[in-house]
């Protein structure tokens, strides 16, 4: 007899973007002549197209493995050390932040990482998670038997949620609790809050002072526009000793498609054993990639290492900039009709506040039917996310347009 994980049986529903396609499907195939003009802004999925020298880059390395001398079969499960040198370099160390090559680790994205961490960390951690949060964290602990069943509201046993609300600006405080694994994203998704440097410094305190390990998103780091925000959490002194740190390629170099990450393991981050022996975790995720991950593609990790090019930053610059001006459009949009508006400034979602006594499905349906427009109903990101839904700036100029011109028009 073959037995299944029944902790997949723990999940309430269907994951969130399933199920919004569910439901835009049954919307096209009932509608084909509003689904000629549906646009969607729900999925962080990028639309233009790859920059020019990342596209450049890659030929290159197509043309090295059609021949015999410059062939290459596997890589370093790790990734190339091209790369790895690239990102460290320009990431970390050019501002001033001691992070070593081999460090780094290249993957095939940060939602996969969020997820495979857990594979070196134990069931037995008190989990602190975010409310609005990506739905990747809280689902992938549930997967793996990290928590315990979902009360009627979807809550986890196990897990302790860090409100994020109007009132605390979306960024929570360190809980009075000890946790030991908490996780934080910032710029956040989905509501597009930044954390500053004062409330990480609270954290990154927090997280020595009870041993714990902050699991940081940073995928949304290239947004930053803002002064004071900081681009990584190692900025913050003492984050080495508590903190991993993900990041991505896929929202600043357009990679959602080629796929390509990676994700920071200080060397002197510590967890303890069963029997209270304190090992690093460093070792464990090279033996956690070497075991499981054959690597990322050559053609892609050359694409990767062009996004640091000088005619790669600029141009990767200017498609972060063409996201941040549709987010603004549609920022403009939403509050030109009467909502209540947060995000936009550092990141390329903006949450908005649905009128009083809409709930967000029911605010995801009545955009969906009568504007014809794709949004993501917050509700699918946490119970604090209810009331609120997320808008991605994820578009061309026309079409950010186009959607705020109809949020205007749309009459609640």
């Amino acid at each position: 007899m073959a037995f299944l994980n029944e902790n997949y049986l723990k999940l309430k529903a269907g994951y969130l973007f399933p199920e919004i396609g569910r439901r835009v499907k049954a919307f096209t195939d009932g509608n084909p002549t509003a689904a000629a003009r549906l646009i969607r802004c729900g999925i962080g999925d990028v639309t233009e197209p790859l920059p020019a020298a990342i596209t450049a880059a890659m030929h290159r390395a197509v043309d090295e493995l059609s021949v015999r001398a410059s062939f290459k079969g596997y890589g370093p499960e790790q990734g190339y050390d091209f790369l790895r040198h690239a990102i460290a370099e320009n990431d970390f160390r050019a501002h001033g932040l001691d992070v070593a090559d081999d460090e780094i680790f290249v993957s095939d994205g940060s939602k996969c990482d969020c997820g495979a961490i857990l594979d070196i960390l134990g069931g037995q951690n008190v989990l602190a998670i975010t409310d609005p949060v990506y739905p990747v964290y809280v689902d992938t602990n549930v997967m793996v038997g990290h928590t315990g069943p979902a009360d009627e509201q979807g809550a986890y046993a196990g897990i302790h949620y860090l409100p994020c609300t109007p009132q605390n600006g979306f960024i929570p405080e360190p809980p009075k609790e000890k946790v030991d694994v908490i996780y934080l994203c910032s710029p956040n998704n989905p509501t597009g809050a930044a954390a500053n440097r004062a409330q990480l410094e609270a954290w990154v305190k927090y997280a020595l002072a009870n041993r714990s390990i902050i699991l940081f998103d940073a995928a949304y780091e290239a947004y930053i526009g803002e002064a004071g925000i900081p681009h990584s959490i190692y900025e913050i002194p003492g984050a080495r000793e508590c903190a991993i740190e993900f990041r991505s390629f896929s929202k600043n170099g357009g990679f959602t498609g080629v796929r390509c990450a990676f994700t920071v393991v200080p060397k002197s981050l510590l967890a303890a054993t069963a029997t209270g022996e304190w090992k690093p975790l460093h070792p464990l995720w090279s033996r956690r990639m070497t075991t499981k991950f054959n690597g990322v593609s050559y053609i892609t990790q050359r694409g990767a290492e062009a996004v640091y090019s000088p005619e790669g930053k600029a141009q990767v610059r200017s498609l972060i900039e063409h996201y941040l001006g549709n987010a603004r459009i549609l920022v403009a949009g939403a509050q030109q009709a009467g909502l209540t508006v947060f995000g936009g400034r550092n990141a390329p979602y903006i949450w908005v506040g649905a009128p009083a006594g809409v709930t967000s499905w029911q605010a995801f349906d009545r955009i969906l039917n009568e504007a014809n427009v794709v949004i993501t109903p917050g509700s699918g990101f946490g119970r604090n996310g209810e009331g609120f839904f997320r808008v991605s700036a994820f578009n061309s100029r026309a079409n950010a347009e186009e959607v705020a011109r109809r949020l205007v028009a749309l009459k609640w």
